[in-house]
């Protein structure tokens, strides 16, 4: 058996969350077009007759973005590379080698773990820069591995030469359990990720969701009865004008933020969910991140 930590790492918008939902089979990080969607060390747990990989999503490194929320993303991402096995740097070759990839390279040249490189998005038609990362690959890395997290492309061959890295050892999870997250985080998760979707791009760095409850009601057959969650939750904004544009003229906008959080919810759940979802702004929204 072997077991251990694979840490996924790389820029904001390469790809990482995608990744890390295509390893696992299933939806554990949100997946946006806008920079540092994630904003938490989220384990996926693989488990198979091989062993057990614990892959540790971070937070993609952002020049540029709000102060506060970018120091405090890069710390975390700093904490994850500490007691892990295997490093899985993921690129984007349709972008060019910048200072984000060259300061993150910096945090993991002294690591004396096997580095795999992750080139992503082999399934785009252009890929102007396929080159300068395979070239990065032999000089830095111990393995190289071009895949599409998307499409699904090579992920296997991914698993594959991670276990090659990993040490022996004992499951770290019980092997039914596919994340580190609570269920309320993960529900928090899902709609912050409908919130962004419905939203402008300044949002991600003024908004957080907590999840005050989830109701579990049991199915009851004899009254034909279905199983429901009953969900109550905020959204956190920064200002007043944040809070204006996530409810939206007549609350159109929060009113779809609740719409399609739900239907994604009961498609996972298997189970009716009745979501009560509110704004509310709060200066100090960050300190719940």
């Amino acid at each position: 058996m072997k077991s251990g930590f694979a840490i996924i790492i790389g820029r904001s918008n390469v790809g990482k969350s995608t990744l890390l939902n295509s390893l696992i089979g299933t939806k554990l990080s949100i997946v946006t077009n806008k920079p540092q969607t994630t904003r938490k060390n989220i384990h996926g747990i693989l488990s198979s007759d091989e062993g057990q990989i614990v892959f540790v999503d971070t937070p993609g490194v952002l020049k540029g973005g709000h102060a506060g929320l970018s120091g405090q993303l890069i710390d975390r991402v700093k904490e994850a590379l500490h007691g892990i096995d295997v490093i899985v740097y993921v690129a984007d070759p349709t972008r060019s080698i910048g200072s984000e990839e060259r300061y993150i390279l910096s945090l993991i040249r002294g690591a004396t773990v096997p580095k795999i490189l992750v080139i992503n998005k082999i399934d785009e038609p252009k890929k102007p820069y396929l080159d300068d990362y395979r070239a990065l690959g032999t000089e830095q890395f111990t393995s190289v591995v071009e895949l599409s997290a998307s499409e699904g492309t090579h992920v296997k061959q991914l698993i594959e030469t991670v276990f090659d890295a990993l040490p022996e050892g004992e499951p770290f999870y019980p092997d039914t359990q596919r994340t580190n997250l609570s269920k309320e985080e993960w529900v928090a998760e899902i709609i912050r990720e409908k919130a962004l979707h419905e939203s402008r791009d300044e949002l991600p760095y003024a908004m957080h969701v907590v999840v005050d409850s989830i109701v579990d009601k049991p199915a009851d057959p004899e009254r034909g009865k279905p199983q429901m969650y009953i969900i109550t939750a905020r959204i956190l904004v920064s200002a007043d004008r944040y809070k204006k544009m996530l409810i939206g003229a007549g609350g159109r906008i929060i009113k779809e933020i609740g719409s399609v959080a739900r239907k994604e919810l009961e498609g996972i759940l298997d189970s009716r969910v009745f979501l009560e979802l509110e704004v509310e702004r709060d200066e100090n929204w960050i300190r719940y991140i």
